[in-house]
């Protein structure tokens, strides 16, 4: 039998060229800076490279088959009630999270995990591939008296077209984006504005003055800054 790498990865020669290739390109993540992951649909770790297992001063081996939520700390609620909207839907998109950890140093850390759903076909449940983005602190919280919504003038342009009931292929049409683009704004948005669905966004748009009122068809009120 071949010896087993600290990366979880067999290494006897005698296996496949597909194996082979398969192993190759994890090893390619272990060059990459950002940290890296990917973990099952319910949060089994499957790959982990140096650099996201670094972080808490393991070898990538040891992350695996752990659990993502032993390390990282959601901090928005509506991210995993997204995540299962997608998989039942069998979209395949981008879904930006907001989470926090404590690295191996100690220290407490706050950033954004880009998480992408990825798979074979569209039946099947996908998995997660995580990429982490690290910030020195968390950004400052916004009092709710000072609240103002706000958004670039790409996502007022979305929002004006799914206030219309436009589809999300039809908006990607319009905008100039993929699909998977315009539902990685309408997250954000959702995350930024702490709604839960499209119909609420849009109601937030008007309600603030994103959209202009009494208008048809709709149309941002003005061009707005994040």
């Amino acid at each position: 039998m071949g010896a087993i790498d600290e990366c979880g990865l067999a290494t006897d020669p005698r296996q496949n060229p597909a194996v082979v290739w398969r192993n190759r390109a994890l090893r390619l993540l272990d060059h990459v800076s950002m940290p890296i992951a990917v973990c099952e649909f319910g949060g089994r770790l499957l790959i982990a490279n140096r650099a996201m297992a670094a972080e808490f001063g393991l070898l990538p081996g040891q992350l695996r088959n752990r659990r993502i939520l032993e390390f990282f700390t959601l901090r928005d609620s509506a991210t995993l009630p997204a995540l299962a909207e997608a998989v039942r839907l069998h979209r395949r998109s981008r879904y930006p999270a907001r989470v926090s950890w404590s690295p191996a140093d100690g220290t407490r850390r706050h950033g954004e995990m880009t998480v992408d759903l990825v798979g074979d076909t569209p039946e099947e449940t996908p998995s997660l591939l995580l990429s982490l983005s690290r910030v020195d602190a968390p950004a400052p919280a916004v009092p709710p008296a000072d609240r103002r919504a706000e958004a670039s003038p790409v996502e007022a342009r979305i929002l004006a077209a799914a206030a219309r009931g436009a589809t999300t292929a039809h908006i990607a049409r319009e905008i100039g984006l993929t699909p998977d683009g315009v539902n990685y704004h309408l997250a954000r948005l959702s995350r930024r504005w702490q709604v839960p669905n499209r119909t609420a966004l849009v109601a937030h748009a008007y309600a603030t003055g994103v959209l202009a009122a009494g208008t048809w068809p709709p149309e941002p009120a003005r061009v707005a800054t994040v």
